[in-house]
């Protein structure tokens, strides 16, 4: 391969972005946006593994390698150089595939009233916000077919976890809402878990490249909360699937001045204030003037709209936050 083409393919996979897909977790914020984990190369019990994101490099203090994605690749996976190249080759392709089945998905939501019914509940009403968030259903048969028609043989099918390794869909009567390279999957019955994800990370804030031009960031938990509150025209919102955040999406709100609302559940365990909290001490310490929205007890931002809430209140929520 040419060093342009390598340049190229290192450009599209962020070296973060693949270590968090392989389940690696930051353990500490360092100076310079770089992060400190244990190394995911060798038995590591205090944290020596370095990551530089804007450089997309890594070096390890304990074992003393370091490198790009294609050389983490050639070490995490034991292969040679063109073997790893080919397993990024398969990595970026997972777009392409996660597309044909979104594309699959959302033909199904309108042959079918029961999700419908589901997202009409959950008070995403407007036909704009379902082809905003490319909303879809799985209703549990027809993918394998349509995606081997489409040219991707089962093999890679199951690899993405789109298909169970007994040959059936992996999502079953499912609204489905594409991540970056992932796919929720929230169940509309009562007796299957809730919420479901493909293998690999939830990746970064959920449409964060729409949001981040904004001086003012509303910050959700859920994509039910974010469907409504961007419904009632506030534009300037993102979820981090959970009031956890991971390195990347603590990275993207610190990527520029703003100011970050932080609109989490006011659960009756006060686990959802208490993350705010915590939340909010890290952006004032890197710069980021965090504000803690207080939503009446026990309500999410979703609750607070389908029970009659309106935009004014929501802005009057905003207005009134705290440091």
């Amino acid at each position: 391969m040419r060093p342009r083409a390598l340049d190229e393919l290192k450009q599209q996979i962020p070296l973060l972005d693949y270590l968090q897909s392989q389940e690696w977790r930051p353990a500490r914020a360092l100076r310079g946006g770089r992060w400190l984990g244990l190394c995911p190369l060798h038995t590591d019990h205090k944290p020596s593994f370095l990551v530089d994101p804007q450089k997309s490099l890594f070096y390890c203090y304990g074992c003393g390698r370091g490198g790009d994605v294609i050389r983490f690749v050639e070490l995490f996976h034991q292969v040679n150089f063109l073997q790893a190249l080919t397993l990024l080759r398969e990595w970026c392709g997972v777009t392409p595939l996660l597309n044909a089945a979104i594309d699959f998905y959302r033909f199904q939501l309108h042959r079918h009233n029961e999700p419908l019914a589901y997202l009409d509940q959950r008070g995403l009403r407007s036909p704009e916000v379902i082809e905003h968030m490319r909303i879809g259903y799985a209703a549990g048969s027809g993918l394998r077919g349509w995606l081997t028609q489409s040219g991707y043989p089962l093999a890679v099918l199951c690899s993405a976890g789109l298909i169970t390794k007994a040959g059936y869909d992996s999502y079953i009567r499912r609204i489905v809402i594409p991540l970056e390279n992932n796919l929720y999957g929230r169940s509309i019955r009562s007796s299957a878990p809730a919420h479901r994800f493909l293998p690999g990370s939830k990746g970064g804030l959920y449409l964060w490249e729409q949001v981040r031009r904004y001086a003012e960031v509303i910050l959700v938990e859920g994509l039910f909360d974010y469907a409504v509150v961007w419904q009632a025209g506030f534009h300037n919102v993102t979820c981090s699937l959970g009031n956890h955040l991971n390195a990347r999406q603590f990275q993207q709100l610190c990527d520029g001045p703003r100011a970050v609302y932080l609109t989490f559940d006011a659960d009756a365990n006060g686990s959802g204030p208490r993350a705010a909290q915590h939340l909010s001490r890290r952006l004032w310490a890197q710069g980021i003037k965090a504000r803690r929205v207080q939503l009446p007890d026990g309500h999410d931002p979703n609750s607070f709209f389908v029970q009659g809430g309106e935009a004014s209140q929501f802005q009057s929520l905003l207005e009134t936050a705290r440091p």
